[in-house]
């Protein structure tokens, strides 16, 4: 069986894929190759809930659509045990009638799937969420954590804290584009972690944040319930991002692929989890918590220029190689999670890794670790810990300065097309032709005639 169908049931393996704080990276691409079988099948898994006909439906399906299983698997589901995954082979002779069906589980059985094995030609464009409900398709589709911890953890052996985490999980799972984020009554032991790293934080932010972080901390706290006895509910920090950038957070269980969790960037989405570390280490989380993602992530989603700094990545990414993906993701690490900028005389802090750990905060300022100017073309080549302390961080000129360079280091992906976010219809237009650039030319030149009016005027 391949590394994508162990990751799925919960065999773990470091030498299949390695998972990454912050980003969830992952070596395997978003369609997995089955290179055992390659030309002689087709294999995917998907899941459906417990009830009667269930099954009769989906199988229905495949019937209706002259496909043949040659083979099929069931076993209860190790992500939600209200369903049961069922792993499946057709002839590659289906592969286009499978599309149909694969569209069919998602919408008429609201089942999930996870395809594991797909022949396809060297040039063809990895698939990429076009609308913003799309992203439904993969949300669930997590690397590592969720409500599974692994035997280091410091919340492994606490059965508690393991259920507390499979509610939180349950609520990611569920979640749809378009609902209201469930309101979580966190514990007071959960508060008192908080309160731990919001008040240390807090005292820092003023010598080591960048201006733009401290200008919206306070407005985070008048108007989300930032507080030190108090954790922020999703939702209302989501409609109050809407309102400043229209970025918006969507709950999830774990640890996303890099491809999956860039592409959600795009759209101004940010994959936020709702959980909280372990309160036996407060200072220490081996994953992305709500401590991580509402202190270091959420201020600088409400700055408009590092708002479409963040989106330029996610476009850079729709439809990008694998071997891209890998190298947006080291941008993305260096810059978002741990990037430093110029305000002034001074060097601040604006990467929400260190924007959410006062031990590293502390240290990054210092004269121990090794400061380059940040530029994609050797940023992607620099190799980085995840479990200590950065040696060498990347300083951006301005968020500006860091935008035309991302920008520009996009126009090298090899790609027949480019892209372009449409805010009305909150989805992905490509720009592949005629129509499609007279479109946005009469965009532009409407945007350019609005700007020569209020010029006038000034």
């Amino acid at each position: 069986m391949d590394a994508a169908y162990k990751r799925v049931n919960g065999d773990h393996s470091p030498e299949e894929e390695t998972g990454e704080p912050g980003t969830g990276r992952r070596r395997n691409s978003y369609l997995e190759e089955d290179t055992s079988r390659k030309s002689e099948v087709i294999t995917c898994i998907f899941s459906l809930k417990e009830e009667v006909g269930a099954l009769a439906k989906a199988l229905r399906l495949f019937e209706d659509n002259g496909i043949n299983l040659t083979h099929i698997e069931s076993r209860p589901s190790r992500m939600n045990k209200k369903e049961y995954e069922f792993f499946i082979s057709v002839e590659p002779s289906c592969s286009q009638a499978l599309d149909e069906v694969i569209d069919s589980l998602r919408t008429q059985i609201s089942g999930h799937v996870h395809e594991l094995s797909r022949n396809k030609q060297k040039d063809t464009v990895p698939w990429f969420p076009k609308d913003i409900q799309d992203l439904d398709r993969f949300a669930n589709q997590i690397l590592s954590y969720g409500s599974e911890l692994d035997a280091d953890h410091p919340g492994f052996k606490d059965p508690v804290y393991r259920a507390r985490r499979k509610e939180f999980a349950d609520i990611a799972y569920n979640y749809k584009h378009g609902q209201a984020i469930p309101r979580v009554e966190y514990t007071e032991e959960e508060k008192v972690t908080w309160g731990i790293v919001f008040r240390e934080l807090k005292a820092l932010y003023p010598t080591h944040a960048c201006r733009e972080h401290n200008r919206v901390f306070p407005l985070l706290e008048e108007y989300c319930g930032y507080k030190p006895d108090n954790i922020p509910q999703l939702e209302d920090v989501s409609r109050f991002l809407q309102s400043c950038t229209g970025f918006r957070l969507r709950p999830v269980a774990g640890l996303l692929s890099s491809r999956d969790f860039l592409a959600g960037l795009a759209f101004r989405v940010f994959h936020s989890t709702q959980y909280i570390r372990h309160g036996s280490k407060p200072t220490y989380t081996p994953e992305p918590d709500v401590c991580h993602e509402l202190l270091g992530h959420v201020p600088l989603f409400a700055d408009p220029r590092f708002a479409q700094f963040s989106q330029e990545i996610g476009l850079a990414s729709l439809g990008a190689p694998d071997e891209y993906i890998e190298k947006l993701a080291t941008v993305y690490w260096f810059t978002v999670e741990f990037g430093l900028c110029k305000q002034g005389s001074d060097i601040k802090v604006y990467g929400a890794g260190l924007l959410s750990s006062f031990g590293e905060l502390k240290y990054c300022l210092t004269d121990k670790p090794q400061l380059k100017p940040f530029d994609p073309e050797k940023t992607i080549q620099q190799k980085y810990p995840i479990t200590e302390y950065q040696p060498v961080y990347f300083v951006a000129e301005s968020f500006e300065d860091a935008k035309e360079k991302v920008r520009k280091f996009a126009t090298t992906i090899p790609r027949p097309f480019s892209v372009r976010y449409n805010p009305y219809t909150q989805s992905i237009e490509v720009l592949n032709n005629t129509q499609q650039l007279t479109n946005l030319a009469d965009c532009v030149h409407s945007e350019l005639g609005k700007l020569c009016e209020a010029l006038k005027k000034l």
